[in-house]
């Protein structure tokens, strides 16, 4: 799932809640055809977004006199890969159990919130990676997200006094780290970055130049 396809990977994703829509729709359950509409409603939100994150993304920063990019560095989509490969088989169990089995309804209740949290989740981590660009320049480090507005974090080399490396676990397990890069002391700026491959070689860049 790279940079430049979320508007087609959203629409993929969505797929299985449109063909749920249409199956309910069809009277195939026998539940209400009502039912169709919220399975229709977030296929149609998942492809919406993925849209304007494709037409939305990162803009490179205005450098300073002398200055220059160093190091460029998206997150990768490791972590949302695992998220969303959790929550469809949750999700279609919760078809499965909700259509095809009379069981109690906690049943597909309790299978439908935890894919549709770890699903999300895993769309929103995506979209947001999407957006997120990381720099090294030859004076700054650089955060930059853009959505709806811009957020741009930085912290002059010059005043780095701290690089922290840290990695949960879903992290570790795909191979993938965070580097915090701080001024220091209270009130410090600082700049987190996620989800990157190679963090330690970004690490050590940053370390290189303090």
């Amino acid at each position: 799932m790279g940079r430049g396809l979320p508007a087609a990977w959203s629409a993929l994703f969505s797929v299985p809640f449109f063909l749920v829509a249409a199956y309910v729709y069809a009277g195939g359950t026998g539940y209400p055809t009502i039912l169709a509409v919220p399975f229709a409603a977030f296929g149609v939100f998942i492809i919406a977004i993925g849209a304007f994150v494709q037409v939305v993304k990162p803009s490179e920063p205005r450098l300073q006199d002398g200055e220059e990019i160093l190091e460029k560095r998206q997150p990768t989509q490791r972590v949302a890969t695992v998220k969303i490969v959790i929550g469809l088989p949750l999700f279609i169990s919760t078809v499965y159990l909700l259509f095809f089995t009379r069981l109690p309804y906690v049943y597909p209740t309790l299978t439908l919130f935890s894919g549709l949290y770890y699903f999300s989740s895993g769309l929103y981590t995506y979209w947001t990676n999407s957006l997120t660009q990381y720099y090294i320049t030859t004076n700054r480090v650089i955060k930059e997200y853009r959505f709806l507005s811009l957020i741009r974090q930085e912290v002059p080399l010059s005043k780095v006094r701290g690089v922290q490396e840290r990695k949960s676990i879903t992290e570790t397990l795909v191979g993938l780290g965070n580097v915090r890069v701080a001024s220091g002391g209270g009130g410090s700026l600082e700049v987190v970055m996620s989800n990157m491959e190679n963090s330690e070689r970004f690490a050590d860049t940053v370390r290189e130049l303090i």
